[in-house]
């Protein structure tokens, strides 16, 4: 069980926030949760946030980001400081993901349609919901496979449930929510598509 957060060496000096991204003049202008300060983003990992923000903006502009990144401290009075985003783990329309309170103690979590399901992940274990069919809650154990990509995988109450992760940006067919990881899960052999985000649990 990886219930600790990592901090890679490739992190140093960046900070995971999670926010509002709106448009104003032209720009991208990220507030992160429950806080007043505003920063101008600047795509410097070529994340292609701006053009997925652009494409997913609805009427009301909002939008909420789950990103990493570095903090450039405007020299300037009145000047909002600078986040160049180095990472986009999640984008989607929604007023209320800044207030979700298991956020912080979700490691993994795992989404598709036709039918639906979710899976999350966290130190106590896993839980998978799925159309039709009692919640399960299980233990599991986690396998590296080189390239970032991994499985989670759990053989209890005589079901074989296994989830492949692999690092690739995904879109969700149904919310248009653009998040970093793309999710194959097996249950029984039989196989569902969807995405993938590591929660606040996880620094990867």
């Amino acid at each position: 069980m990886l219930d600790a957060p990592r901090q890679s060496a490739s992190h140093a000096g960046q900070t995971r926030l999670q926010g509002e991204l709106t448009a104003a003049d032209g720009k991208l202008v990220f507030q992160p949760c429950q806080e007043q300060r505003r920063y101008i983003v600047n795509d410097s990992g070529g994340t292609s946030v701006l053009q997925q923000a652009a494409s997913l903006a609805d009427d009301q502009g909002k939008l909420f980001a789950d990103v990493r990144g570095r903090i450039v401290s405007s020299a300037a009075a009145g000047t909002d400081s600078q986040l160049n985003v180095e990472q986009l783990y999640r984008l989607e329309r929604s007023g209320t993901a800044c207030e979700d309170v298991d956020f912080k103690r979700v490691i993994l979590r795992a989404a598709g349609h036709s039918p639906e399901w979710t899976l999350k992940a966290s130190g106590k274990g896993l839980v998978l919901d799925r159309e039709g069919q009692p919640p399960l809650a299980v233990p599991y154990v986690e396998e590296q496979l080189g390239d970032g990509r991994f499985n989670l995988g759990t053989e209890a109450n005589g079901q074989k449930v296994e989830l492949w992760i692999t690092p690739a940006r995904c879109v969700d067919s149904v919310s248009g929510s653009v998040q970093h990881m793309s999710a194959e899960l097996r249950v029984n052999g039989q196989v569902q598509r969807g995405c993938a985000y590591f929660g606040g649990a996880r620094d990867d």
